[in-house]
């Protein structure tokens, strides 16, 4: 499942950097095109990469406090870990409203909002996910030894973050 998500997104990319790195001459052979003004990649981008390498080690603090018994803790890092995922959604949204293109504004605006976009609902579909394994943690459901479903959570929350 994980390997066809891989390489789901990897075509993603692929269609970006074939855009970027040979520009047609439709689009005058510049990147970004004329008339796009693309994100500050150091401004809501880079605060919601921090967002979610957070998450990948909220998630993981979780995972290893489930396994060593210390139930409170899991608890505390899975919640962490749910909440940093509402943030990157937030953020994302608030990217969205504010984007200075569409995605009708050429094959830029396309393949930036069909990657994030695809990217976006992952991150929903995965806090989601842990949301259901952090009431089932609090429910006594999962214990040192019993807990795959957290387990696959953690695997798919990996492959997003």
């Amino acid at each position: 499942f994980i390997l066809s998500e891989v390489l789901f997104f990897f075509s993603f990319f692929w269609a970006f950097f074939h855009s970027s790195l040979a520009p047609a001459v439709e689009l005058g052979a510049v990147w970004p095109p004329q008339g796009i003004n693309p994100l500050n990649p150091f401004s809501v981008p880079l605060l919601n990469t921090a967002v979610l390498l957070s998450s990948g080690a909220t998630v993981t603090w979780a995972h290893h406090a489930l396994i060593s018994g210390k139930k409170t803790e899991a608890i505390n890092g899975l919640t962490a870990t749910v909440i940093l995922g509402l943030i990157f959604t937030g953020l994302q949204a608030m990217e969205y409203y504010e984007a200075p293109f569409a995605i009708s504004d050429s094959v830029y605006g396309s393949t930036f909002f069909v990657a994030t976009g695809f990217h976006g609902l992952h991150v929903i579909i995965g806090t989601t996910f842990l949301a259901v394994c952090l009431a089932r943690l609090v429910y006594h459901q999962f214990t040192r030894h019993h807990h795959l479903g957290f387990e696959a959570a953690s695997w798919y929350w990996h492959f997003v973050d």
